[in-house]
């Protein structure tokens, strides 16, 4: 796994059998930079076969058309194909970043349940699941190795009211079953869970 500095965002690259998946992509406009990030790790656009948002937040989803350009595939689970389009109206405010809507249409679509099996065939051990406490359409990644990304996912520790956020403690149920061993955030600092 190689996680990318860049923007506001976290995002990651995670190794498989036909290139990297990439695990969001910042804000639109950060396209030059997202270059520089992947140059310095050695990578190059045409190494990413496919790329995955956790949520389609402005801050997610920028790079997705650019990306998409260029051959990266983009994967869709089917809790997010109503989603796909929630931001265009935010980008559409600021004419200068010149948006282009995402082409849902050229997506590979999966389901969640699906996902395994669908790695499996990557080499990746893992899947994808709801967490849907966020937005409607969040998803995590949660990798057999123990690395879990769950994108803007509530940390459990310093939210207040916890106790009181039942869809918020049922995703990290669904989170914490699988033992993690890491927890990745959109934004800030890694969780090691011991």
């Amino acid at each position: 796994m190689i996680e990318l500095h860049y923007g506001n965002t976290n995002t990651f690259l995670i190794q498989s059998r036909d290139g990297f998946l990439l695990l969001d992509t910042g804000y639109v406009g950060e396209l030059n930079a997202f270059y520089k990030a992947i140059k310095a790790k050695g990578v190059q656009v045409k190494d990413i076969a496919f790329v995955l948002a956790t949520h389609y937040h402005p801050d997610h989803i920028g790079l997705i058309p650019d990306l998409t350009d260029q051959g990266v595939r983009l994967l869709l689970t089917d809790t997010q194909t109503d989603a796909v389009h929630d931001s265009d109206r935010i980008f559409a405010r600021e004419p200068k970043l010149n948006w282009r809507p995402i082409r849902e249409s050229e997506a590979t679509v999966l389901s969640c349940s699906d996902s395994r099996a669908f790695f499996r065939g990557m080499g990746i051990d893992g899947e994808i699941v709801s967490t849907p406490s966020h937005s409607r359409d969040s998803v995590s990644l949660l990798l057999d190795s123990g690395d879990c990304f769950v994108g803007d996912l509530e940390r459990r520790a310093v939210l207040a009211g916890y106790d009181r956020n039942l869809p918020l403690q049922r995703d990290w149920e669904t989170v914490m079953a699988r033992r993690p061993k890491r927890i990745f955030y959109a934004h800030g600092r890694e969780e090691n869970i011991f």
